[in-house]
């Protein structure tokens, strides 16, 4: 059987419809992508702020058993909450800042963390060097840290604790410290 014109213009009219169902399932498919893009972008701004608000809870959790610990147990004064400081385009977040001034001398920056890790005693590590940078009023007082989790494996409590940072975790839903009788803290 020959092919004739007719038929050769009867394909190409079916392949022209053909393309442009294709080229329209294509944009359906496109416009869909760019939707489920949008959605996993506000679910990924959801799932940050959810973040953010258990990291609030967490610490506001911490705070009154930490106040009780950083009054009574190392006496200090003043217990201050989310410290924010900013210099020079630097910026400084604290969670719990406490001190004293007179005989005692001392400051004490506690990091809350729900679930502690590596990284957390590199982040307390790293507030600790910065701190009389951004506070220099408080330049001549003895320096310490305290890394407090609602969860932290035996091996990053050793790891804090060689470290020379006090551990504190929640027991009983109070936040107590974790640390040995001959513990030796590090001054920074």
């Amino acid at each position: 059987m020959a092919t004739t014109a007719d038929d050769v213009w009867q394909l190409l009219a079916e392949l022209t419809a053909a393309q442009k169902e294709t080229d329209l399932q294509l944009k359906e498919v496109s416009q869909q992508q760019k939707k489920t893009d949008r959605q996993i972008k506000e679910l990924g701004k959801q799932i940050g702020g959810l973040g953010a608000k258990f990291g609030s809870f967490t610490e506001g959790l911490a705070l009154p058993s930490m106040e009780k610990i950083l009054r009574q147990r190392f006496g200090m004064e003043i217990i201050s909450p989310s410290v924010r400081a900013s210099k020079e385009g630097q910026h400084l977040e604290i969670d719990v800042l406490a001190y004293t001034n007179g005989n005692l001398n001392t400051a004490y920056i506690v990091e809350v963390k729900s679930h502690a890790r590596e990284d957390s005693i590199t982040q307390l590590k790293s507030i600790l060097q910065r701190f009389r940078t951004f506070f220099s009023e408080h330049k001549d007082k003895q320096l310490y840290g305290i890394l407090a989790a609602i969860d932290m494996s035996p091996e990053l409590r050793e790891k804090t604790l060689q470290e020379g940072f006090y551990v504190a975790r929640i027991h009983d839903q109070v936040f107590e410290l974790d640390i040995p009788e001959n513990f030796q803290p590090q001054s920074y």
